[in-house]
């Protein structure tokens, strides 16, 4: 995938792309799996992210893999920078229906990394329990550093409840605000718009995307 930064940047309507790893088990373990990789796009429109994931690139990489999924997203709020830009123009919805995904992108302090690393296995066994959650994935630009996390929600009401509900989610955000932990952050609200492909053999988001 490093390789192909040239061609990927040349992509026709590409306006941000990111090559990110992912750890073992739900993704937000410390050791790395290097088996999943993804590739986090911005795109004029999207008929350009139609185009772009039909463009012989995504064709040759979705050929190397065993198993591929693409999901399209509109951004209904963003805050935040990520490499001091804000990649994404968001339009705030208030009628937009679900699923909704929650995009979040930290880059870490080193004096941070033991006290963050630490809190990681909790919030992780707490997200991978929670019955709400349609899809969820740790993602990573550079190891430990750059943090990336990535849910999926069938409503508004899910995705509140466990980002606000007392437990190890809450009171981690809470000392990462106290503490200072982070250089930059990103927050990101999307809307699905539509998936293709599986995820571990089934279509993770199957009847749950509106017509």
């Amino acid at each position: 995938m490093g390789l192909a930064r040239g061609a990927l940047a040349a992509t026709p309507g590409l306006t941000f792309a990111k090559l990110c790893g992912a750890g073992s088990g739900h993704g937000f373990a410390f050791r790395p799996d290097g088996r999943v990789w993804a590739i986090l796009a911005g795109w004029e429109s999207l008929e350009a992210a139609r185009l772009g994931l039909n463009s012989p690139l995504w064709t040759r990489w979705r050929a190397r893999a065993v198993e591929a999924w693409s999901v399209l997203l509109r951004p209904l709020s963003a805050r935040g920078t990520w490499g001091g830009a804000q990649p994404f123009a968001a339009t705030p919805d208030p009628t937009a229906q679900g699923p909704f995904a929650v995009l979040t992108r930290a880059s870490l302090r080193p004096r941070s990394l033991p006290a963050f690393w630490a809190r990681v296995p909790e919030v992780g066994d707490r997200i991978a329990a929670n019955p709400d959650v349609l899809f969820k994935i740790g993602l990573g630009e550079v190891p430990l550093l750059h943090q990336v996390t990535f849910s999926i929600w069938p409503d508004l009401a899910a995705m509140t409840r466990f980002a606000h509900a007392p437990g190890p989610h809450a009171s981690a955000v809470a000392q990462v605000r106290q503490g200072g932990w982070f250089t930059e952050e990103l927050y990101a609200r999307f809307q699905v718009v539509e998936d293709h492909g599986t995820w571990g053999g089934r279509a993770p988001l199957c009847e749950r995307i509106p017509a």
